[in-house]
Protein backbone atom coordinates (compact mmCIF):
# COMPACT_ATOMS: atom_id res chain seq x y z
CA UNK A 1 0.00 0.00 0.00
CA UNK A 2 3.16 2.42 0.71
CA UNK A 3 3.66 3.13 -2.46
CA UNK A 4 0.34 3.25 -3.87
CA UNK A 5 -0.94 5.53 -0.98
CA UNK A 6 2.06 8.15 -2.07
CA UNK A 7 0.93 7.77 -5.68
CA UNK A 8 -2.59 8.74 -4.81
CA UNK A 9 -1.72 11.59 -2.42
CA UNK A 10 0.50 12.97 -5.19
CA UNK A 11 -2.30 12.78 -7.65
CA UNK A 12 -4.90 14.75 -5.02
CA UNK A 13 -2.32 17.46 -5.32
CA UNK A 14 -2.44 16.89 -1.23
CA UNK A 15 1.16 17.41 1.09
CA UNK A 16 0.93 14.78 4.07
CA UNK A 17 -0.14 18.23 6.26
CA UNK A 18 -3.11 18.26 4.81
CA UNK A 19 -4.25 14.83 4.50
CA UNK A 20 -3.46 14.80 8.00
CA UNK A 21 -5.66 17.26 8.61
CA UNK A 22 -8.93 15.65 6.06
CA UNK A 23 -8.06 12.18 7.59
CA UNK A 24 -7.49 13.23 11.64
CA UNK A 25 -4.72 11.24 11.44
CA UNK A 26 -0.83 12.11 12.57
CA UNK A 27 1.61 13.35 9.43
CA UNK A 28 3.99 11.26 11.43
CA UNK A 29 1.41 8.07 10.96
CA UNK A 30 0.74 8.98 7.63
CA UNK A 31 4.25 8.99 6.44
CA UNK A 32 4.72 5.49 7.94
CA UNK A 33 2.47 4.22 6.24
CA UNK A 34 3.78 5.54 3.34
CA UNK A 35 7.33 4.07 3.79
CA UNK A 36 5.82 1.04 4.90
CA UNK A 37 6.16 0.89 8.30
CA UNK A 38 3.30 1.19 9.44
CA UNK A 39 0.00 -1.42 8.38
CA UNK A 40 -3.32 0.86 8.22
CA UNK A 41 -6.20 -1.16 10.19
CA UNK A 42 -9.35 -1.71 7.90
CA UNK A 43 -10.57 1.99 9.64
CA UNK A 44 -7.49 3.93 8.78
CA UNK A 45 -7.41 2.16 5.02
CA UNK A 46 -11.19 3.59 4.56
CA UNK A 47 -10.82 6.79 6.29
CA UNK A 48 -7.69 7.62 4.32
CA UNK A 49 -9.63 6.42 0.64
CA UNK A 50 -12.31 8.89 1.55
CA UNK A 51 -10.19 11.78 2.41
CA UNK A 52 -8.86 11.08 -1.22
CA UNK A 53 -11.80 10.83 -2.73
CA UNK A 54 -10.90 7.16 -3.85
CA UNK A 55 -11.87 3.40 -3.78
CA UNK A 56 -10.32 1.82 -0.84
CA UNK A 57 -9.36 -0.42 -3.56
CA UNK A 58 -7.00 1.59 -5.10
CA UNK A 59 -4.83 1.48 -2.35
CA UNK A 60 -4.37 -1.64 -2.60
CA UNK A 61 -4.13 -2.64 -6.31
CA UNK A 62 -1.75 -0.41 -8.82
CA UNK A 63 -4.41 -1.95 -11.27
CA UNK A 64 -7.91 -1.30 -10.46
CA UNK A 65 -10.43 -0.95 -12.93
CA UNK A 66 -14.20 -1.16 -13.42
CA UNK A 67 -14.56 -4.74 -13.88
CA UNK A 68 -18.08 -6.51 -12.80
CA UNK A 69 -16.47 -9.94 -11.46
CA UNK A 70 -12.88 -10.56 -10.00
CA UNK A 71 -11.59 -13.74 -8.70
CA UNK A 72 -8.64 -14.46 -6.48
CA UNK A 73 -7.19 -17.12 -5.98
CA UNK A 74 -5.81 -19.00 -2.31
CA UNK A 75 -2.02 -18.91 -3.17
CA UNK A 76 -2.72 -15.15 -3.94
CA UNK A 77 -3.55 -14.38 -0.26
CA UNK A 78 -0.52 -12.96 2.42
CA UNK A 79 1.15 -15.23 4.13
CA UNK A 80 1.16 -14.34 7.79
CA UNK A 81 3.93 -13.98 10.03
CA UNK A 82 4.20 -15.88 13.09
CA UNK A 83 6.94 -13.86 15.21
CA UNK A 84 4.78 -10.88 14.21
CA UNK A 85 1.52 -10.43 16.53
CA UNK A 86 0.30 -7.04 15.12
CA UNK A 87 -3.16 -7.23 12.98
CA UNK A 88 -2.72 -7.93 9.49
CA UNK A 89 -5.69 -7.01 6.62
CA UNK A 90 -5.71 -8.47 3.29
CA UNK A 91 -8.05 -6.83 1.25
CA UNK A 92 -10.21 -9.14 -1.43
CA UNK A 93 -11.32 -7.40 -4.94
CA UNK A 94 -8.98 -5.14 -5.08
CA UNK A 95 -9.60 -4.64 -8.90
CA UNK A 96 -13.15 -3.82 -8.48
CA UNK A 97 -13.36 0.23 -7.94
CA UNK A 98 -16.91 1.56 -6.56
CA UNK A 99 -17.81 -1.80 -4.44
CA UNK A 100 -21.29 -1.09 -1.75
CA UNK A 101 -18.74 -3.58 -0.19
CA UNK A 102 -15.08 -3.38 1.38
CA UNK A 103 -14.25 -7.32 1.82
CA UNK A 104 -11.29 -8.49 3.53
CA UNK A 105 -9.27 -11.56 5.25
CA UNK A 106 -8.22 -10.30 8.51
CA UNK A 107 -5.39 -12.09 10.60
CA UNK A 108 -6.59 -10.53 13.78
CA UNK A 109 -3.60 -9.01 16.21
CA UNK A 110 -2.96 -11.23 19.76
CA UNK A 111 -2.37 -8.41 21.79
CA UNK A 112 -5.32 -7.83 24.29
CA UNK A 113 -4.89 -3.52 24.62
CA UNK A 114 -4.99 -3.51 21.08
CA UNK A 115 -7.17 0.39 19.95
CA UNK A 116 -10.63 0.75 20.01
CA UNK A 117 -12.03 1.47 16.26
CA UNK A 118 -15.08 3.02 15.55
CA UNK A 119 -16.24 4.44 12.17
CA UNK A 120 -20.08 5.11 10.65
CA UNK A 121 -21.17 1.90 9.06
CA UNK A 122 -22.07 -1.91 9.84
CA UNK A 123 -19.58 -4.45 10.01
CA UNK A 124 -19.79 -8.57 9.29
CA UNK A 125 -17.42 -11.09 10.94
CA UNK A 126 -17.35 -14.79 10.09
CA UNK A 127 -14.46 -16.93 11.83
CA UNK A 128 -12.75 -19.20 9.58
CA UNK A 129 -10.31 -20.20 11.78
CA UNK A 130 -9.03 -20.34 15.17
CA UNK A 131 -11.20 -18.03 17.66
CA UNK A 132 -11.50 -14.57 18.43
CA UNK A 133 -12.42 -12.16 21.35
CA UNK A 134 -14.75 -8.72 19.85
CA UNK A 135 -15.08 -6.19 22.26
CA UNK A 136 -17.96 -3.66 21.89
CA UNK A 137 -17.65 -1.09 24.14
CA UNK A 138 -18.22 -2.56 27.31
CA UNK A 139 -20.02 -6.11 25.93
CA UNK A 140 -16.86 -9.09 25.38
CA UNK A 141 -17.84 -11.39 23.11
CA UNK A 142 -15.85 -14.98 21.91
CA UNK A 143 -16.65 -15.99 18.50
CA UNK A 144 -15.35 -19.47 17.51
CA UNK A 145 -15.04 -20.89 14.47
CA UNK A 146 -18.02 -21.21 12.15
CA UNK A 147 -19.32 -17.93 14.10
CA UNK A 148 -20.26 -14.83 12.91
CA UNK A 149 -21.44 -11.02 14.37
CA UNK A 150 -22.79 -8.12 12.41
CA UNK A 151 -23.14 -5.11 14.25
CA UNK A 152 -23.72 -1.49 13.77
CA UNK A 153 -19.55 -0.27 13.52
CA UNK A 154 -20.27 3.23 14.93
CA UNK A 155 -20.09 1.29 18.09
CA UNK A 156 -16.44 1.42 19.67
CA UNK A 157 -14.65 -2.20 18.89
CA UNK A 158 -11.89 -4.28 18.79
CA UNK A 159 -10.78 -7.92 18.00
CA UNK A 160 -8.02 -10.22 18.84
CA UNK A 161 -7.20 -13.31 18.27
CA UNK A 162 -7.12 -15.87 21.69
CA UNK A 163 -6.49 -19.60 19.89
CA UNK A 164 -3.52 -21.06 19.92
CA UNK A 165 -3.15 -20.27 16.05
CA UNK A 166 -3.59 -16.89 14.91
CA UNK A 167 -7.47 -16.59 14.08
CA UNK A 168 -8.80 -15.93 10.34
CA UNK A 169 -11.66 -13.89 9.84
CA UNK A 170 -13.78 -12.74 6.62
CA UNK A 171 -14.51 -8.51 7.28
CA UNK A 172 -16.34 -6.48 5.35
CA UNK A 173 -17.94 -3.07 6.03
CA UNK A 174 -20.53 -1.29 3.88
CA UNK A 175 -21.18 2.43 4.06
CA UNK A 176 -24.59 3.04 2.87
CA UNK A 177 -24.98 6.64 3.26
CA UNK A 178 -21.79 7.56 1.71
CA UNK A 179 -23.10 5.56 -1.55
CA UNK A 180 -26.83 6.79 -0.57
CA UNK A 181 -27.58 9.87 -3.36
CA UNK A 182 -30.13 11.22 -1.12
CA UNK A 183 -27.41 11.49 2.14
CA UNK A 184 -27.41 14.51 3.41
CA UNK A 185 -26.24 14.46 7.01
CA UNK A 186 -29.88 14.94 8.44
CA UNK A 187 -32.00 13.22 5.70
CA UNK A 188 -34.56 10.27 7.69
CA UNK A 189 -34.49 9.12 4.37
CA UNK A 190 -30.76 9.01 4.20
CA UNK A 191 -30.44 7.45 7.07
CA UNK A 192 -33.04 4.46 7.15
CA UNK A 193 -31.13 3.53 3.94
CA UNK A 194 -28.12 2.45 5.44
CA UNK A 195 -24.85 2.93 7.67
CA UNK A 196 -21.27 3.64 6.81
CA UNK A 197 -17.21 2.88 8.24
CA UNK A 198 -14.16 2.52 10.64
CA UNK A 199 -11.26 5.03 12.72
CA UNK A 200 -8.04 4.00 14.42
CA UNK A 201 -4.03 4.20 14.16
CA UNK A 202 -3.87 0.45 15.76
Amino acid sequence: MAALLRAHRRRAGLTLDALAERTGLTKSYLSKVERGLRTPSIAVALKIASALDADVSQLFSGNPDDTVVTIERRSQRARVDGTDGRAMYDPVATRMVGKAMQPFVVHPTVYPESDFMEHAGEEFIYVTAGAVEVTLADQVIQLDEGDSLYFDANTPHRVRSVSPERAVLIVVVHDGDARNPLHDGDSSAARQCGPTTLTSEA
